[in-house]
C-alpha cells in the first residue's frame, strides 16, 4: 500500500508543479518545512505503543424540541439541498450522527413534537416528522448512526403523576414500541437509545428496558446514560455491576471538554451527548472547532453531538440561529449554510467511526490542539485549532480565560506512518471578512523529502486538516432565494385528503399538538380540519402553558386582523382563543403578551394582555374554567390568519 500512495503522490506532485505558475496569485499558504524555520513546539504522532480510544462520531440533534418544525414545508430543491449540506458524505457537514426527539406532546424548548401514542390503545409511526428525516438522512448516508431520546413523555403513562416511572414496564413498553416501530414503518435501525433528557434517571428503569430490547430481539440496540452530567450516573454505575453491564456509553451534556474520575474508571465510552447550542456565528464556529478537538484532548470523549441540526424554527423562539445552519424560511426558499458547517467537514469528511485516536494527541505550546486518528490501514487525519478565547465562547459553560499566540508547531511523523508521503490540506479561518476562509483546500503537503516531518504556522482562530484521504470536498448549489418575511395574507384551510405530515404547513405547536382531521360529520366547508387533540397534560419537560397554543406568522406585526371558524368540542365548559402580537413562545410560553381574544361556551368573552394571568385568576378563584382551557380538545377550521397567533 505504500507503494501505491508514493507513486500516486508523485504524480500529483507532477501535475502540481505543471500548473504552480497559475497558482501563483492564489493566497498563500502557511505550511513550510521543518527545516525553513526553528518551531516554537514539536509534536510527535505515532502508533509505535497502540492507539487510543475509538472514535464514535460527529453528529447533531433534531428535536428537544420541534427545531426542524419548518424545514419540511421547504419546497424542492431547497429542501433536499439543505439535508445534502447536513448528510451527504464528502459534500458538506457530512456528520455520522443523527440523534432525534421521541416526540412526547411537551414543550421541549422551541415547541412540542408530537407522541406516537398519545394514549394507551393509540398508535400512530406517522405523526411528525422525526421519521421523514431519519430516512432522509439514510438516504444519504446508509452508515449514520441513529439515537432516539425522549424529553416528554405522554400523560398517560403517569398515571396521574409527572413522573415517567410510576410504571417500569409501562415506559420501557412505550420506548421498544417506538424502536420496534422505527423499524416495522420506515425500514429504521435504531442504533442507540436514552433515558430521559437531563432530568432524573431510575436505575431499575433502565435494567428494566434493557431487559424488554433484549426480549425484543434489540440486542444491537445499546443504551446511553444519562443524557444529563456526569454525576450521578458514573457513580452509580460503579457501585452496581448490573447497571455498568446493561449502559453502553455515559453521555453528558455541555461538560466543557471534562471529564470526572468516577466515569473513566468505569471504562465505557464517553461521549459529549448534547454540546455546542451556540448561535451560529464565527463564535459558534470557533466554539465548535475547538470542543471538537479538546472533548477528547482533556475528556476523552469519543462523539459530539451538536444542539442543534438546523435552525428551522421560527427565530424570535428561544435559541434562535443556534443550529449548524439556518433554515427558517419555508415560504421564500432561503436558507444558509452556516460556518458551523464547515467546521465540522474538518472532522468529519476525513474520519469515520471506528477509526482510532491516536495516543499522541494534546495542546499546542502557545495555545490550541490537536488529534489524530487512523483506520488502522495507513490512512491518517490530523486536525489543528487555534481557537482563541474571544472566538470560541459556547453558550455553556464559562470558559476559562486562556491564551493563543503566533506560532510555529513542527509534526513528525512517526511509526507507521513515517512513510507517508503527502497530506492534503484544508484551511479554516475565522474572524474579519478580509482574512476569512471556510473549508478551502490548500496545495499539498510533500513529505518524501522531508523524513516524515512538517511545520505549520499558526495564527489565532484558525483550523486545519491534514489528510491522506483524497475525497474531501466543499460541496455546493446555487444561491438559495433572497430572504422575505413572512407573507402578509395567508389562508390555509386544511383541505388535504392524504397529508404527507400530521401537521399544518408553518404552524408551529408551543403546548398541545394540532393535527389535521377529517370531519366526517361536517359534509360542508369545515370537513377539513386543524385538531388539537390532546385531552390532558404530558409529563413536562418544561413549563408547559396551561391551555394549548400554536403560533404562526411574523412577529414584528402590529396592525392585523385573524380571521378564524373554531368549533368547541367541549360545548357546556369549553373556551377557545386566538391571539395577535404575541412576544414569546418555546420554554418561555407561559410569559407570553399580546392581544388574547377568550370566547367561552356560555356566550361569554375576554379580552387580556397576556397569556397567563387571566388562567391564574380563574385559578385562584377556584373557577373549573381552568381546567378545560388546560385540557380542551378543539379544532380549528377554515381559518385564515395574517397574524402571528
Amino acid at each position: 500500500m505504500a507503494e501505491r500512495l508514493i507513486q500516486a503522490s508523485r504524480q500529483r506532485r507532477a501535475k502540481a508543479m505543471t500548473a504552480a505558475a497559475g497558482l501563483a496569485g492564489q493566497a498563500a499558504v502557511p505550511l513550510l518545512l521543518c527545516a525553513l524555520l526553528a518551531p516554537s513546539g514539536a509534536y510527535v504522532l505515532d502508533d509505535s505503543e497502540g492507539l487510543g480510544r475509538e472514535f464514535d462520531g460527529i453528529g447533531a440533534v433534531s428535536g428537544g424540541g420541534a427545531t426542524s418544525r419548518l424545514l419540511v414545508n421547504y419546497p424542492e430543491p431547497y429542501r433536499s439541498e439543505i439535508l445534502d449540506y447536513l448528510f451527504k458524505p464528502n459534500f458538506g457537514a457530512s456528520l455520522h450522527i443523527l440523534k432525534v426527539e421521541i416526540g412526547g406532546d411537551g414543550q421541549t424548548t422551541d415547541g412540542t413534537e408530537p407522541s406516537h401514542m398519545h394514549y394507551a390503545l393509540d398508535e400512530n409511526y406517522f405523526r411528525g416528522y422525526e421519521w421523514w428525516l431519519m430516512k432522509e438522512a439514510k438516504k444519504r448516508n446508509p452508515n449514520i448512526t441513529l439515537i432516539g431520546l425522549p424529553w416528554s413523555f405522554p400523560g398517560w403513562l403517569g398515571k396521574g403523576f409527572n413522573w415517567p416511572y410510576v410504571n417500569l414496564q409501562l415506559t420501557a413498553y412505550y420506548i421498544v414500541t417506538w424502536i420496534v416501530g422505527c423499524k416495522h414503518y420506515h425500514d429504521l435501525d435504531i442504533d442507540y437509545i436514552g433515558i430521559w433528557n437531563e432530568r432524573a434517571f431510575d436505575v431499575n428503569y433502565i435494567k428494566v428496558l434493557r431487559r424488554m430490547l433484549n426480549h425484543q430481539g434489540l440486542q444491537h440496540v445499546k443504551i446511553i446514560a444519562s443524557d444529563n452530567l456526569w454525576e450521578p450516573i458514573s457513580a452509580s454505575m460503579l457501585l452496581d455491576p448490573e447497571l455498568l453491564k446493561v449502559i453502553d456509553v455515559i453521555g453528558a451534556h455541555y461538560p466543557g471538554t471534562l471529564t470526572v474520575k468516577d466515569a473513566r474508571l468505569t471504562k465505557k465510552k464517553l461521549w459529549s451527548s448534547e454540546d455546542f447550542s451556540t448561535v451560529n456565528s464565527d463564535m459558534g464556529a470557533g466554539c465548535w472547532g475547538r470542543i471538537l478537538n479538546q472533548n477528547y484532548v482533556n475528556g476523552y470523549m469519543t462523539s459530539t453531538i451538536a444542539w442543534n441540526l438546523v435552525a428551522s424554527y421560527y427565530q424570535q423562539l428561544p435559541y434562535g440561529h443556534c443550529g449548524l445552519m439556518t433554515a427558517q424560511e419555508p415560504w421564500s426558499g432561503h436558507y444558509v449554510v452556516e460556518a458551523p458547517v464547515w467546521v465540522s467537514a474538518h472532522t468529519t469528511q476525513f474520519t469515520q467511526p471506528g477509526w482510532y485516536y491516536l495516543k499522541t494527541v494534546g495542546h499546542l505550546e502557545r495555545g490550541g490542539s490537536y488529534v489524530a486518528l487512523t483506520d488502522g490501514l495507513g490512512n491518517l487525519t490530523v486536525i489543528v485549532e487555534t481557537m482563541s478565547h474571544k472566538h470560541s465562547q459556547c453558550i455553556r459553560p464559562l470558559l476559562p480565560y486562556f491564551n493563543v499566540s503566533h506560532q510555529f508547531a513542527t509534526f513528525d511523523l512517526k511509526g507507521s506512518f513515517s512513510q507517508i508521503p503527502e497530506l492534503q490540506v484544508w484551511y479554516t479561518k475565522l474572524g474579519k471578512p478580509s482574512e476569512r476562509f471556510l473549508f478551502k483546500q490548500l496545495d499539498s503537503l510533500w513529505l518524501l523529502d522531508s523524513g516524515g516531518s512538517f511545520t505549520l504556522e499558526l495564527q489565532e482562530d484558525e483550523l486545519f486538516t491534514l489528510t491522506t484521504l483524497t475525497s474531501g470536498r466543499k460541496g455546493s448549489f446555487p444561491p438559495p432565494p433572497k430572504p422575505q418575511r413572512f407573507p402578509s395574507v395567508y389562508e390555509d384551510n386544511f383541505n388535504i385528503d392524504y397529508p404527507f405530515f400530521s401537521e399544518a404547513p408553518n404552524f408551529a405547536d408551543q403546548t398541545g399538538v394540532f393535527e389535521y382531521y377529517v370531519n366526517m360529520e361536517d359534509p360542508g366547508d369545515h370537513r377539513f380540519t386543524l385538531r388539537q387533540v390532546l385531552n390532558q397534560r404530558p409529563i413536562t419537560w418544561a413549563a408547559d402553558a396551561f391551555n394549548t397554543i400554536s403560533v404562526i406568522g411574523d412577529y414584528t406585526w402590529s396592525n392585523l386582523t385573524i380571521k378564524c371558524d373554531v368549533y368547541i368540542e367541549t360545548p357546556e365548559k369549553g373556551g377557545v382563543f386566538i391571539a395577535g402580537r404575541v412576544n414569546k413562545g418555546g420554554i418561555l410560553i407561559r410569559s407570553a403578551r399580546g392581544i388574547f381574544f377568550w370566547i367561552f361556551a356560555n356566550g361569554t368573552y375576554r379580552v387580556t394582555g397576556d397569556l397567563g394571568s387571566f388562567l391564574l385568576r380563574q385559578a385562584e378563584r377556584q373557577d373549573p374554567l381552568e381546567e378545560h382551557l388546560c385540557e380542551l380538545p378543539r379544532k380549528r377550521l377554515g381559518c385564515d390568519w395574517d397574524s402571528l397567533l
